[in-house]
Order: C-alpha cells, then structure tokens, then sequence
C-alpha cells in the first residue's frame, strides 16, 4: 500500500487511522494523514477539516538551475512541517505567477515562499489580496525592494567582494563585473560591493564604471554583453548568476580566447554541473540549505501568529574556486 510506505508504518496502522482508532500516537497520524494528502487520496471525512494548508512555492522559471534546487529544498522542509508546496512557476503558454497567485488564493493557502520574485510579479491585484488577507509570505533573494517583507537572502556584496579579492590575488587589474538588469536588487547589491572594491583601492570611479555590463539572465546575453568588457580590456569578469557566466565563457570564445588563459570567469549560485562543465567553474556558492531553512522558519512563525520583524536576513556564500579562474596573461613587456 503506497500510502504505509510513504508515511513508513504498516498498513495495520493506516488502517487504524483510517477509522479513526486511538490507539495511534499523534505523530503516527499526522504521517498518516500527510501522506494521503500527498499521494491526493481523499481523508475520512471526519478529518477533512484537518487538511494540511497549501504552501505556494513561486519560482520565476525552472531553466536556471538554482531555482529548482531552492524549490527542493523548501518543498522538503514544508512536507517534514507536515505542510503541502505547491510549485508555481511561468510557463511557455503564458501561465503567469498572478494566474497562480489567483489559484491559491482560492484554496485554503496557508503562506507563500517568492524565490527571487517579489510582490510586483505577484501582480498589482493579487500583491494587494495577499496583503489584505494577511497571507503569511516570505520573499528568498527577492528581485524587488520589499521593506515591509520577511526576507532571506544572499550577501551579494560580500560574494562579489570575495571574488575581487580572489582575482585580484591573481594579478589581475581590469576585472569586470556582469549582473543583471537595472533596478534588480540582487545585482545592486553585487553593484555595492564590487564599487566597495575600488573604493578601498582608491580607484576613482570613472576608471571602473565601464567595466560594469548589465544582462537579461541567458546564456546568450552574458555572451553578447561580455563582448563589450572584452572591448574595455578586462582581464576577468564576476558574473551575477552562473548562466549569466557561462554565456560569459561562451561570448569570450567567440573572440578566439580561452578561459582562463585570456580571460577568467567566476560564476554565482554553484548550481548543479557547474563542476563538470568546461572549463569547471568558480563561483560563489549559495547556502540554499541554510536560507530555506530561514524561509520556512520565517513563513511558519508567521503561520503560527508569533511576531515576525520585516528585513533581510543575509547568509554568506562560500567562493569555489575552480579551473575557469587563473592568472591574467602576461603583457608583451613581460612576455
């Protein structure tokens, strides 16, 4: 019976659940009961009311590999929570987060994780719902400025300034540094910390200013947008997302170099397969674990009507350094 093995007792036990027996202890039941709503089986109707709530997990898509792992990592702290996600992401055909936002403000949602979204991809109408009904939500690596969220994030400075001073240890002099779009608030950060850089170096700004570029996330924009830092002389480039460095590592071999022998290129998030690709990437690594674990933490404090203060918890990501970083090639003086 698939539901003894889902929740790990025997089928005598699903039984006794089943009809409501007390001999069951309360954890026993609730795993029971969870994993009938898992596997969509209908509770007795006695215990219907009982139903675990709803748990929208919004994503902006599932082509970036760093959204995917966040998703496992929530869904899988919502189900021991006895909670049930529902993942919720755009789609090909136009399903919009608003068209999910409107699903699950029809059921019984009990909270709402944003990864690295924000109430404006909610949509103006349901961004106002949720706020009106005082639905619990957490926003992970939020796109937008949220100052009245709960919010869980990585230190993006702190990253970019760990990878400045990586390259810089290399020798190099002309790094520069690839993010995302204006008004993104992750790649703003990034933004401060690789200005934080300079400054301490005393670098006047209007010498590192063009070795900013500013990218849709894709491949095929880190390749055409790192074509004009190669243009500026960079010796190296700090990417905003490990797609954003790799379309990065593509752009730099459309002009005949190689990474890293021309070129180095650090990555962010170390998503899956970023060891195997070539060259292997060195990137800041995010502690999803770590930040999921705040998210359901924030989120079910809020369920549960504890006092929860709105800000940004920032988690350190850990710089992993691997072939596609080296030294800067040597100048004909030096050559």
């Amino acid at each position: 019976m698939r539901v003894a093995e889902f929740a790990g007792v025997s089928e005598v036990t699903v039984r006794r659940v089943l009809n409501g027996s007390p001999a069951v202890a309360e954890g026993t039941r609730e795993r029971v009961l969870r994993a009938l709503d898992v596997i969509g089986l209908q509770r007795p109707a006695a215990m219907a009311a009982e139903r675990s709530p709803l748990v929208g997990l919004v994503v902006p898509d599932l082509q970036n590999p760093v959204f995917p792992a966040f998703a496992e990592a929530l869904a899988e702290r919502l189900n021991k929570r006895g909670f049930i996600p529902v993942l919720c992401t755009r789609t090909a055909d136009g399903v919009s987060e608003a068209n999910y936002i409107d699903m699950l403000l029809a059921q019984d949602i009990g909270g709402i994780i944003f990864v690295g979204s924000s109430y404006a991809d909610a949509g103006t109408e349901q961004g106002a719902a949720l706020k009106e009904r005082q639905v619990p939500v957490v926003l992970v690596n939020a796109a937008d400025e949220n100052p009245d969220a709960v919010q869980v994030a990585a230190d993006d400075a702190y990253a970019v300034r760990q990878a400045m001073v990586h390259l810089d240890g290399m020798g190099h002099e002309r790094i520069g540094l690839l993010i995302g779009p204006g008004g993104h608030v992750p790649s703003a950060r990034k933004l401060s910390g690789f200005a934080d850089f300079w400054q301490a170096k005393e670098v006047a700004s209007g010498r590192w200013l063009p070795w900013v570029a500013h990218a849709l996330f894709s491949l095929e924009a880190g390749a055409s947008a790192v074509q004009e830092l190669l243009r500026q002389g960079v010796t190296a480039v700090i990417c905003g997302s490990d797609v954003l460095a790799l379309g990065a590592v593509r752009g730099v071999r459309r002009r005949g170099l190689e990474v890293p022998g021309d070129v180095s290129v650090v990555g962010f998030d170390d998503s899956a397969f970023m060891g195997s690709v070539d060259p292997p990437l060195t990137t800041s690594r995010q502690p999803v674990a770590a930040m999921a674990d705040a998210a359901v933490n924030g989120l079910v404090a809020q369920m549960d009507g504890r006092q929860t203060a709105a800000g940004v918890i920032l988690f350190q990501a850990e710089l992993i350094v691997r072939m596609s970083t080296g030294r800067p090639p040597a100048s004909p003086s030096q050559g």
